[in-house]
């Protein structure tokens, strides 16, 4: 097994280089883009505008995190590879995406647009680096043709998608995996100086996230409005993680890249115990539990569409490769999210770099 890379570690691999984030403006994105300017790394931004006011992005004045903040659409290929030649980064972190399930059931053609298409425009924007470059691809858990057996998912199982949003991210796998192989095969490593790796992690949680339709959201929404929050799929199993467990990980992935591009330029899983199991109504009341208010209740919408059920991940190539395994427990997880939204004296930006000093 790999030895792990440390905090210290991480800041001497980061620290002055250059760092193009796609998506930073949103809920994942803003956690990494505080993360990279505390280790010191220049962040060139690229991603749509923030979608409501109260936006993590907005609460930590993101922009001046970056030393370069560009509100432009992935889909425009021209844009997006002007900005990164000018740029020139040492790494690439593509976090951009259309990221919920709810809405690609709405505008299907265009997740298949923003999460394929875009994938394939950064990749086809790395190509044309003259310099070496590190790219870590973002995509989800929800990349596997899943059958619901109650097996974790592995690596090489087959790729697939019920729902628009899980086919659209199984799509990108294929056109990194293509890419991976037709322009940066690591037998030719020499020749492009491009290390490409695929990380598959989902269902975070965390402070700040406002999305719409993703549980977290929903019951602060409902306890700051007085309402009962409503569960439609009491009963799933998700492998709840705290979203400092993948954005380390994927640090984790691209320093492990600096010293061996042709080893770890693969596809990683990044999820908890596959044996830390809690349902959407356990994460509620734990939720509930730790912020001292809310309450909820349950309302089965037979036409609803389609969700998986269960879905894990055996994240043991991670462990193997990377020395990485999930630090923190589902209830701990859920615990520091909700004393985050409770904490009402601090700001957003306090709060943040508190739990991420934490953490690391």
């Amino acid at each position: 097994m790999e030895k792990v890379v440390t905090a210290a570690c991480l800041r001497s691999v980061f620290s002055g280089k250059r760092v193009f984030l796609t998506g930073h403006t949103g809920f994942k994105g803003s956690w990494m883009l505080q993360i990279l300017h505390h280790l010191g790394a220049n962040v060139k931004g690229y991603s749509l505008a923030p979608e409501k006011s109260n936006d993590l992005f907005n609460q930590i004045n993101g922009d001046k995190l970056c030393y370069s903040s560009i509100i432009a659409d992935i889909c425009d290929k021209q844009k997006l590879q002007t900005e990164l030649a000018r740029f020139e980064p040492d790494f690439v972190f593509h976090l951009a995406a259309q990221p919920l399930v709810r809405r690609g059931y709405e505008l299907p053609s265009y997740t298949f647009l923003v999460n394929a298409q875009g994938t394939a425009h950064v990749l086809d924007a790395m190509r044309g680096l003259a310099k070496p470059a590190v790219g870590v691809m973002i995509t989800t858990d929800k990349v596997y043709d899943n059958p619901e057996r109650g097996l974790p998912f592995k690596e090489d199982d087959k790729l697939g998608g019920y729902d628009p949003y899980s086919a659209s991210k199984a799509a990108a796998e294929i056109v990194i995996d293509s890419y991976r192989r037709s322009f940066f095969n690591p037998k030719d490593y020499a020749k492009h100086n491009k290390s490409i790796a695929a990380a598959r992690a989902g269902n975070v949680i965390g402070g700040g996230d406002y999305a719409d339709d993703r549980i977290i959201p929903d019951i602060v929404r409902a306890i700051t409005f007085g309402e009962t929050v409503t569960l439609r799929n009491p009963g799933s199993i998700r492998p709840w993680q705290h979203v400092l467990e993948p954005l380390s990980a994927y640090l984790i992935l691209a320093a492990k890249m600096t010293e061996d591009p042709v080893k770890f330029s693969t596809a990683y899983n990044f999820g908890p115990n596959p044996e830390d199991m809690l349902t959407v109504e356990d994460l509620t009341k734990t939720f509930i539990g730790s912020y001292g208010a809310g309450t909820y209740n349950i309302q089965k919408d037979a036409n609803a569409p389609h969700e998986a059920n269960l879905l894990l991940l055996d994240s043991t190539r991670a462990l193997q490769h990377l020395g990485w395994k999930s630090q923190m427990d589902a209830r701990n997880a859920i615990k520091w999210t909700a004393e985050w939204y409770a904490n009402k004296h601090k700001s957003a930006s306090e709060k943040c770099i508190a739990q991420i000093e934490a953490y690391f």
